[in-house]
């Protein structure tokens, strides 16, 4: 009897855990500042619409330079109903010879998706590269916060799509971190034993300052 009574209880607990992840939800209200967890406040159950769960924006992005690559997300900011579920999507395209420059996303891993051409795509850790060519079909997953990157090996452009698990990834682009700011060239020279004339370059291309 306890058993049964036991299996019963277990059973009913399950459904309803299952049930409630299925319909609860907590659009968010961005005309609210973010809580400590690092979510939106809740919108009001009577101004929520289908339109908060529906983004139609996840097109084709412009290459620009200096990479040559166009991105377009969705992200909880342009689709408020992915609040609090951690999940959030993107598309990238890839011109020809394009790179998509080494960077983390600190609070997230990326599911990657290649939908069209080709590519090199990568992700290092302190003693190791693990790269990998390819092409449409295949997944790779970049763990959370591993500097990564993809290169257009392709003859043609190169498409992506990816997963994050983050409603609102961040992403720290590791050129734009050295060279756009206005942290000295001595000092990006002496911490990373980088040529001056070269860093003075890159903090050109990437609007740093001297």
């Amino acid at each position: 009897m306890n058993i049964i009574f036991f299996v019963f209880a277990f059973l009913s607990s399950y459904t309803f855990h299952a049930v409630s992840c299925a319909t609860d939800f907590c659009v968010a209200d961005l005309s609210l500042p973010k809580n400590p967890s690092g979510h939106y406040p809740c919108k009001a159950e009577t101004k929520v619409t289908v339109n908060d769960f529906v983004f139609s924006g996840l097109v084709e992005g412009k290459p620009e330079a200096p990479f040559n690559v166009g991105l377009t997300a969705a992200t909880v900011t342009n689709l408020p109903g992915l609040n609090g579920l951690d999940i959030a999507a993107a598309r990238v395209d890839i011109g020809v010879n394009g790179t998509v420059p080494m960077h983390s996303h600190p609070d997230a891993s990326e599911l990657l998706i290649i939908f069209e051409g080709e590519i090199i795509v990568g992700f290092i850790t302190p003693t190791k590269a693990y790269v990998k060519t390819v092409k449409p079909g295949d997944v790779i997953v970049i763990p959370k916060g591993l500097l990564h990157f993809v290169i257009n090996s392709g003859a043609g452009k190169a498409v992506t799509f990816g997963a994050l698990s983050s409603s609102s990834p961040g992403v720290h682009v590791h050129d734009l971190l050295l060279f756009g700011n206005d942290l000295s060239t001595s000092i990006v020279a002496q911490t990373t034993l980088l040529d001056e004339a070269q860093i003075k370059k890159l903090k050109a291309k990437f609007g740093g300052k001297a």
